[in-house]
């Protein structure tokens, strides 16, 4: 089977899930986007990333039970989790953009 390759959000919305861990709910999500990437993100858009990921088997969630968020009308919050396929998926990512890398620092550092 052919390697799935990831787009750069999708990347970065499954690194911030890991990063996250067990708090990987969207807010946490988003904040790690903005800390860690710079990066600003509707919460449209990374539902639909999480939409697409989902859809390719790449993230699961599970509702916390118990918790119910009153800013939420009372509904819990969905906690997402990286699978393996979605580990495999960045792994492939990684090496991929490793080897294109690869020699290139005199040329990106200016030097």
């Amino acid at each position: 089977m052919a390697p799935s390759y990831i787009g750069e959000f999708e990347q970065m919305v499954l690194l911030a899930v890991l990063q996250q861990g067990d708090e990987a709910y969207a807010i946490e999500v988003r904040k790690e986007l903005e800390r860690s990437a710079g990066r600003s993100v509707s919460r449209g858009a990374l539902y639909r990333t999480f939409d697409r990921l989902e859809a390719k088997g790449y993230v699961d969630w599970e509702l916390e039970a118990g918790n119910p968020v009153p800013e939420r009308g009372g509904h819990p919050m969905r906690k997402f989790r990286v699978t393996e396929a979605g580990l495999e998926a960045l792994r492939v990512s990684r090496s991929a953009l490793l080897k294109l890398w690869r020699g290139l620092d005199t040329v990106l550092d200016g030097s």
